[in-house]
């Protein structure tokens, strides 16, 4: 496969999944203390990453947990924040400007900070009161999130089958690996297709429209600088559906939970209007090893490993580096 370390890529998700028991233990310890409101607290994609969970807690359970933005956090502020708040941060790098002043802001107001990230000494891990280290580089951070998330309603008997899928995602690093080969040819496929295309339409929605806004804002717009729009599927007919044309390039990213009639319904939309729309569903792929009423929760991941093999197709067939940057951490802001 195109630019792919196998065995880095087993290496990294193993070490995800392998902080299950560290991330039961703290959430255990949260609950007996008597935690109960959670800050899932991010910046950029790693915010976008934080919908899904906040997503599952909404719909299964009365516990406070909301995703915010780091910046607007610290300027806006939390009326709940406060001595019973755990605020959860995941940084890849663990230098993440924004996010290393929401947790001196948290802190301040006496929440308990954990963080995620792949370096034990980096500002992130030792500004937090509690660091889970996973290997370096690893990403997306769905394992750890979908543990900690999972565990904590399921101590409050809102998630029953926690501990048979928590025992699944073991074996995820094998998984992923298999939904990255598949995806290979398709991706190859759809980065030669759209060599040239320089905007992209995307829909989403549930537990995917967070990856959605990742992926156009992250992805096509900061590492490939192309224009994107992106819409939850639900809010696909309220505006956004006048932007398509005959030749629109839409890609649409369906998943397996009960939105997914809306993402149906904005597909078929849109492929009465152009001719060029691409799917990618999760349905696509096995999973074995995952039991049906899991498969839906672990949409984010599955997308991300498909698009990943897209991301590096377009790197290759655009000439365009994903690290290039003209702003980002080049200039000042």
């Amino acid at each position: 496969m195109l630019g792919f370390n196998e065995p880095e890529f087993l290496s990294q998700l193993a070490s995800t999944v392998a902080l299950r028991p560290a991330i039961e233990e703290l959430v255990d310890s949260l609950v007996d203390a008597g935690y109960d409101n959670f800050l899932l607290v991010g910046a950029g994609g790693t915010y976008a990453q934080m919908w899904p969970y906040e997503h599952l807690a909404r719909r299964s359970s009365t516990l406070r947990v909301r995703a915010a933005i780091a910046a607007e956090l610290i300027v806006s502020g939390d009326a709940s924040l406060g001595e019973r708040t755990a605020a959860i941060f995941t940084s890849v790098s663990g230098t993440t400007d924004d996010s290393l002043r929401a947790i001196e802001y948290c802190k301040a107001r006496g929440a308990r900070t954990i963080g995620f990230t792949g370096y034990p000494d980096s500002p992130v891990a030792k500004a937090v009161d509690v660091a889970l280290i996973s290997e370096p580089k690893a990403w997306p951070f769905d394992p750890q999130m979908l543990l900690f998330v999972g565990r904590l309603l399921a101590g409050r008997g809102e998630f029953d089958g926690y501990d048979k899928l928590a025992g699944e995602l073991a074996g995820l690093p094998k998984i992923m690996l298999d939904v990255a080969k598949q995806a290979e040819p398709v991706a190859a496929a759809f980065a030669e297709a759209h060599q040239d295309t320089d905007y992209h339409f995307l829909i989403g929605g549930g537990n995917l429209w967070g990856f959605t806004y990742l992926y156009s804002m992250c992805i096509l717009e900061e590492m490939q600088w192309l224009r994107t729009t992106r819409v939850h599927s639900a809010e696909f007919f309220h505006g956004s559906l006048e932007l398509l044309e005959a030749d629109t390039s839409v890609i649409i990213f369906q998943g397996e939970d009960e939105t997914r009639p809306l993402t149906d319904r904005a597909a078929a939309f849109a492929r009465r209007v152009s001719s060029d729309v691409t799917v990618f569903d999760t349905r696509d792929h096995p999973l074995d090893g995952i039991s049906p009423e899991f498969r839906g929760l672990l949409a984010p991941l599955v997308l991300d490993t498909v698009m990943g093999r897209v991301s590096k197709h377009l790197e290759r067939v655009r000439d365009h580096s994903l690290d290039l940057r003209r702003y980002y951490r080049v200039m000042d802001y």
